[in-house]
């Protein structure tokens, strides 16, 4: 009996054949993960600079501008970059918005968060605060994408903060001793709070603006 729900078929599901499933299907055949965290970290430099010097203080964000950013970012890797996933995803035991949901959730995103938080122009440090965090969080609760979440999340708060008069955000905190701590502030966006990542974004916005 097939299973309506394999999506083994789907090239985003499938993965090197040499990597020992840690190296996604990619249009360079990299086998080799460090190789390809440099390959994806290396292009989004190039990109998030892009954006830096493109974005607007009045540029209201759209998801087809999010979707823009990633299939800008990752086209020359993944044959799918931009696109919305139609594969199930979960990390740590979380499990994110199933696929068949994304589009609507996008939809339901773009007309509840970005409309109400871009352009971020906010005259409070505290409204900035919670629209980074709100913006943020929902958008990792989807997970559009098949890769990339996280840092695509970065670039959005980061055009953001510009937006705000901010300097571009210092994110390093977060890959180091506060790694758990986000991932939680994450999952209190399930009963809508946010102001475990508000927090984070105060800290982040704080050390940005001692660099």
């Amino acid at each position: 009996m097939t299973d309506r729900y394999d999506t083994s078929n789907l090239i985003e599901d499938q993965y090197e054949p040499d990597s020992n499933g840690t190296v996604l299907r990619n249009k360079l055949g990299i086998v080799d993960p460090v190789e390809m965290g440099v390959k994806e970290t290396n292009s989004l430099w190039r990109v998030q600079k892009k954006l830096l010097g493109e974005m607007s203080s009045d540029q209201s964000v759209t998801v087809q501008d999010i979707c823009n950013i990633h299939r800008l970012w990752l086209k020359g890797i993944y044959p799918w970059a931009g696109q919305l996933r139609s594969v199930n995803i979960s990390k740590g035991g979380f499990d994110f918005a199933q696929s068949r949901f994304v589009p609507t959730l996008m939809d339901e995103f773009e007309r509840k968060q970005l409309r109400t938080y871009t352009p971020c122009r906010f005259e409070s440090r505290d409204e900035i605060d919670h629209a980074l965090a709100e913006v943020h969080v929902e958008l990792m609760l989807i997970h559009p994408f098949r890769e990339g979440n996280g840092r695509l999340g970065r670039i959005v708060a980061t055009l953001m903060a510009l937006q705000a008069g901010l300097p571009v955000l210092d994110f390093s905190e977060l890959d180091g001793e506060r790694r758990e701590e986000y991932y939680a502030a994450v999952r209190s966006g399930m009963d809508r709070n946010y102001l475990p990542m508000k927090r984070l974004f105060e800290d982040i916005i704080e050390r940005s603006l001692m660099t």
